[in-house]
């Protein structure tokens, strides 16, 4: 059993409403079940739904693994209900910053005033893990490996490995002019490539009505077309959506994206991907 399953799957902030009912308004956060293991990545507000999914499975044992720190990416850990529960454990991942480590920036957004509840509060046990890049971690027969991406800030693209197939979480990454190699050897041969497809390619490089967003950390489709064709990768998976950016928006980037590379499909809140 090899799939993935998608909770949340926009950028920078929550949108619920009805015309985002369909792909969905919650921020990053994307389960894959690798045989028995459970890895989690990013806490978007998608967390809240998956934890809820979660509460039948107790003893709950999972890696969570942060490609960055920015809100939109942590917002929902503090609603995590398995993390609140004893006999839960938890190994969280992520890149240390000069500034903190994980478990440093995590509290950050739980402390008063911003929110009731204290890290140390949430019975779980947890156990923080700061990542260098390249590293390699096992999780019984899945190996979980990192690249660095291209965002203000920084930011870790994942790659998971399991018997014999391949998903790359590639989120918050901008395109350079031309392939970037960290994440072309990430994705090689991958049979999923989830990939930012923030902008289209005009809202990329702006337009009478749009300010161009070089420089602002996410890309475009046809970037992630030029990627998976030379990465040799298979599907390509349109992700961290845009709030402003509807469903028949979102659909209709999928369209355009489908006519040049058809092995591609926009993520929305509970698409399940079986890879193996």
């Amino acid at each position: 059993m090899f799939y993935v399953r998608f909770w949340g799957v926009r950028g920078s902030l929550p949108v619920p409403g009805p015309t985002t009912a369909e792909i969905g308004g919650n921020t990053t956060c994307i389960e894959v079940r690798a045989g028995n293991e459970l890895l989690i990545f990013d806490a978007g507000s998608g967390a809240r739904a998956l934890g809820l999914s979660l509460l039948g499975e107790m003893p709950l044992v999972a890696r969570m693994f942060f490609t960055h720190f920015h809100w939109d990416h942590i917002q929902g850990f503090p609603f995590f209900a398995p993390a609140f529960i004893k006999g839960n454990r938890f190994d969280l991942f992520g890149a240390r910053k000069l500034s903190s480590t994980i478990s440093e920036t995590l509290s950050g957004q739980m402390n008063f005033p911003n929110f009731p509840v204290s890290l140390e509060e949430m019975a779980a046990q947890m156990n923080f893990h700061d990542l260098h890049e390249g590293e390699a971690v096992a999780c019984g027969d899945a190996v979980i490996t990192n690249a660095q991406l291209n965002h203000p800030g920084g930011c870790f693209g994942y790659r998971v490995d399991f018997a014999g197939h391949s998903v790359v979480v590639a989120t918050d990454t901008e395109h350079y002019s031309c392939v970037d190699p960290k994440l072309r050897d990430l994705a090689d041969s991958a049979d999923v490539l989830i990939y930012d497809t923030m902008y289209t390619p005009d809202e990329y490089i702006g337009t009478e009505n749009t300010p161009p967003r070089c420089g602002w950390g996410h890309s475009t489709w046809e970037e992630g077309i030029r990627l998976v064709r030379e990465a040799n990768a298979k599907k390509l998976v349109l992700f961290h959506h845009d709030p402003d950016h509807d469903d028949a928006f979102v659909r209709k980037m999928e369209a355009e994206a489908r006519a040049v590379y058809p092995d591609t499909v926009a993520a929305h809140e509970g698409l399940v991907i079986k890879i193996a």
